[in-house]
């Protein structure tokens, strides 16, 4: 029986989306993420940066339906968390706390800040302020 330590990093997301453009364009506006070579050449796959070599998969090519919410999303971290929630405002985006309240904030105990917004196949994505209090 082997025992050895897997260790394993996080390496990539990847999301089922209806339409390509739409989804590309998002992501790069609102979350300012940078499109980079799919090593696959794989048509209808474009990769996003999401830092440190991790990436961000949208797939356009497989049709099969999908049902999403607020429990499987996607978390990112920024220290410029307040500068992030100027940044929805002026793109329109609605943003709610946990619990779906409008345009809250929610405030863990230990004084992280985190927002809630979908994309737009529905898909949750959380906004923190982790390494930043």
């Amino acid at each position: 029986q082997d025992t050895t330590s897997v260790n394993f990093t996080f390496n990539h997301l990847a999301l089922s989306v209806k339409n390509l453009d739409r989804s590309i364009d998002f992501y790069k506006k609102v979350l300012d993420l940078k499109e980079i070579t799919n090593r696959t050449k794989v048509e209808g796959i474009p990769w996003l940066s999401l830092g440190e070599a991790k990436e961000l998969h949208l797939i356009s090519t497989l049709k099969d339906p999908f049902i999403v919410n607020k429990a499987i999303h996607l978390s990112l971290s920024t220290p410029n968390f307040d500068s992030f929630i100027k940044r929805l405002e002026l793109l329109k985006i609605n943003y709610s706390d946990w619990l779906g309240t409008a345009a809250t904030i929610t405030k863990r105990e230990d004084g992280i800040k985190q927002i809630y917004f979908q994309d737009p196949d529905d898909y949750w994505i959380e906004i923190n302020n982790i390494g930043q209090r």
